[in-house]
């Protein structure tokens, strides 16, 4: 095995001509002949470095309108060789290895993304996966460079030495196949994009950050993405504050989702990665004070999301109130500097808020997926907003003003943890109980987080109740109307109890589970 690789062969072919002219520059200076294909050799041609091009190795020119440059044993054997006979072998049909491959790959994602099918077959990149697997693989004898941020590393190592050290190369080699196998997972996401579920899932991220930690101290945690998710808590600029944790991201992601499914000025305070306070309001200050203030308590240490741009007046409505992370689709300059004097505040700028019935399945929803040892689930985001249909199952039927308060507290329902439960009234939740192993109990906790704010109020449900139970609890309380899917066995004792206590109750037909 070779402990160094002194460079004295580069190949270098490269679709992202970002900082390419300083680092030929500095392989020039230590010594090293550059090779190169024709648009990367004519911009080193240009900047005055002598360079030879793959044609004068191969012996023919590019075919097929590029598809063909270094597909040729010239290239694939001066990269491949190993020592002894190989280099033997070299020498007698008259090729000089090549000790360095520096590929970066046509941007499949980006260009595939608004590109038809024709036009896809040409963004797929052959030859230069193969000069990168092939460095890759012979990474005991070669390096292998597969984007410009590793640049300045490898040059600093090559202008200090003049080799590259065998621990840099099989991390070179690790980077590089970890580049082939997202580009082919992207490209075969694209290609089976017609599959729901393909038989075999192929998934492609990038790890953005290593966190602190995970969901406790003593628990590893990094951020991996697929790509630049603007209107996503991926894809979110923090604009001041500490790092973000992994408990803030998921809390964060909770807060945010939730927010996004109203279309007026709306707040939601999430704590645990379950919102405990949410409202609408006549402007975004209004609906913070009102989210804030609908569980004062559980909101101290919480994740406050705005679906509208966080302004002075919302600085304001926050006042004193500790917060971990607050996340909005723009924040004003003004709202910045007032913000700037609580340095431990996590301030984080979306860019989008949309809505549900713009984030449908066919607009590029990212996919749920969990996992489990040694498999991973996989699901579509539950996109839905507002019922499809509602059905009036009881005697009497909401009043304008119960239904508002319904459509509300059934949006905040399903982002509630399972069995949930939402008390609500003038488009603010006053009581929200969930994650319980009995619906009635998380009736119980909702209905004691209100008080005297249940009377009057209306509830949401995510699923059936099973038992009239959970209704005659928060009858008691002076809940007056009820949403819920339906579809329980003992429907029609769920209904009686409902029109006993005057109560008006309307069914969906789907339920919102959120384990």
């Amino acid at each position: 095995m070779i402990t160094a690789t002194a460079v004295r062969r580069a190949l270098i072919s490269v679709w992202d001509k970002n900082g390419l002219v300083p680092f030929a520059a500095a392989l020039r200076d230590v010594g090293v002949e550059l090779i190169s294909t024709a648009g990367t050799a004519r911009v080193l041609a240009e900047a005055g470095f002598p360079v030879t091009p793959v044609s004068d190795l191969t012996g023919y020119p590019e075919l097929l309108g590029g598809r063909v440059k270094t597909l040729h044993p010239a290239v694939a054997a001066a990269i491949l060789a190993g020592d002894g006979a190989h280099q033997e072998e070299l020498a007698r049909h008259g090729i000089r290895p090549i000790d360095l491959v520096v590929v970066n790959l046509y941007p499949f994602a980006s260009a595939a993304a608004h590109a038809g099918e024709d036009e896809i077959i040409e963004l797929i990149d052959i030859g230069g996966v193969t000069l990168l697997r092939a460095a890759a693989k012979n990474w005991q004898r070669v390096g292998v460079v597969c984007e410009p941020a590793q640049y300045p590393a490898v040059q600093e190592e090559l202008e200090r030495s003049g080799v590259l050290a065998l621990e840099t190369r099989r991390r070179l080699a690790a980077r590089a196949f970890a580049h082939t196998a997202a580009y082919d997972a992207t490209i075969a996401g694209r290609l089976g994009g017609d599959e729901d579920f393909p038989g075999t899932l192929v998934l492609a991220y990038q790890r953005r950050e290593v966190l602190r930690y995970g969901e406790n101290p003593h628990q590893r945690a990094a951020l991996y993405v697929q790509a630049p998710a603007s209107g996503e808590v991926t894809g979110a600029d923090l604009l001041q504050g500490k790092a973000l944790s992994y408990n803030n991201l998921v809390d964060l992601d909770a807060a945010w989702s939730a927010v996004r499914e109203f279309a007026g000025p709306a707040a939601v305070m999430v704590k645990h990665a379950t919102p405990c306070g949410a409202a609408l309001g006549t402007s975004s200050a209004e609906a913070v004070a009102r989210a804030i203030a609908a569980d004062g308590v559980s909101a101290f240490g919480g994740i406050l999301a705005l679906n509208r741009s966080l302004d002075a007046d919302g600085v304001a409505a926050i006042g004193t109130l500790f917060l971990e992370a607050v996340i909005a689709p723009a924040v004003t300059v003004e709202a910045r500097a007032l913000l700037a004097a609580r340095r431990s505040l996590r301030v984080l700028e979306a860019g989008s808020a949309a809505t549900p019935a713009d984030r449908t399945p066919a607009h590029g929803l990212f996919p749920v997926v969990r996992s489990l040892p040694g498999g991973l689930l996989l699901q579509d985001p539950d996109w839905r907003g507002e019922p499809a249909a509602t059905t009036v199952v009881t005697r009497r039927a909401p009043t304008d003003a119960e239904w508002r308060d319904l459509r509300f507290a059934w949006l905040i329902c399903k982002h509630v943890r399972s069995n949930a439960i939402v008390l609500a009234a003038g488009e603010q939740t006053v009581g929200i109980g969930g994650g319980q192993t009995s619906r009635v109990d998380s009736v119980r906790i909702a209905v004691a987080k209100a008080g005297g704010r249940a009377r009057g109020s209306v509830l949401a449900s995510d699923a059936f109740f099973p038992f009239p139970d959970g209704v005659e609890v928060a009858a008691a309380a002076g809940v007056t109307a009820v949403i819920q899917p339906g579809g329980s066995v003992r429907d029609a004792d769920v209904i009686a109890a409902a029109d006993r206590a005057g109560m008006a109750m309307v069914t969906t037909g789907e339920r919102h589970f959120r384990h």
